[in-house]
């Protein structure tokens, strides 16, 4: 459990709620203290779920198998997971129709859309933008996640691998994913004639499909187990990834990709999920 400040209060009404579901709740194992402890139990993991869900405000709680906890795979999402906005809604703003494309952006990540189909349509709408403002909108509007670098980081120097892969565009994922530390970035591609945009997207297209299939392939490509596997997203186009990992995470996330995940954060940032790991603050890599 995780949040700015945990009491002793919270930890007792937690064993409290776990003890009444029939989870026979057990040790307590401080993390950080004041941010993070663990509450080891024994049975109804599914109801323990349940019943720490609707803990006060601020808390979030992980559940999950001791014995797996730390995983050797993160496969994240990256707009409004990694990074702080939707990348292709800024770059709409540039050109004046940020409202118009941000509008099938959230009804796409609801998962009321066809992916593919509403990534077309909305960059079709961007066909002559000068090929530099992409660079200008990185620069200006791309802020990386809290806590999203410290994850990646800690991870990989731990021997996890790490895979960022995005519906968004390469343009803005990869600089990301340099500057985060993702051993591996798949994106799409926009397509430029003559330094503007043409209003295309090279095929195939980056998709859900896609980010199970990188999952998959990183866990058969470096014989990893499953369970020691994470997956990180917030939309609809998350869910398959978030339902084929070890531990699917909802980041702030809508109500479909919430409903998929084995876990959610909804109050902190994503350093939740190295203490989900029993990782406290004095082993994370931030620089």
């Amino acid at each position: 459990m995780a949040r700015n400040v945990l009491r002793q209060g919270d930890i007792s009404a937690a064993r409290d709620r776990l003890a009444a579901a029939g989870c026979e709740p057990g040790e307590v194992r401080d993390i950080d203290p004041g941010k993070a402890t663990d509450l080891m139990f024994v049975a109804n993991p599914a109801e323990a779920r349940t019943v720490l869900q609707i803990m006060a405000d601020g808390i979030d709680a992980i559940v999950q198998p001791l014995m797996s906890r730390e995983k050797k795979l993160l496969v994240a999402d990256m707009d409004s997971t990694m990074i702080t906005v939707e990348c292709i809604d800024e770059l709409a703003d540039y050109a004046g129709i940020k409202a118009q494309i941000a509008g099938v952006t959230e009804r796409a990540m609801r998962g009321e859309l066809d992916f593919a189909e509403a990534l077309r349509s909305r960059v079709a709408l961007l066909k002559g933008m000068e090929d530099k403002v992409i660079d200008l909108c990185r620069a200006e509007r791309v802020r990386i996640m809290p806590g999203a670098k410290a994850l990646v980081r800690t991870m990989a120097a731990r021997g996890a691998k790490t895979v960022l892969v995005s519906g968004g565009f390469t343009r803005f994922a990869e600089p990301v994913a340099q500057d985060i530390g993702f051993g591996r970035v798949v994106a799409n591609v926009l397509e430029i004639e003559d330094s503007r945009l043409t209003g295309t997207v090279r095929l195939p297209i980056v998709d859900a499909q896609t980010k199970r299939d990188e999952l998959e392939n990183a866990i058969a490509g470096h014989g990893i187990a499953r369970e020691f596997t994470m997956a990180v997203g917030d939309g609809a186009n998350d869910i398959l990834m978030i339902e084929g990992a070890g531990l699917g995470v909802a980041y702030h996330a809508k109500q479909k990709a919430r409903d998929a995940a084995d876990a959610e954060i909804v109050h902190g940032d994503l350093s939740v999920l190295l203490y989900a790991q029993g990782i406290g603050r004095k082993e994370w890599v931030e620089d």
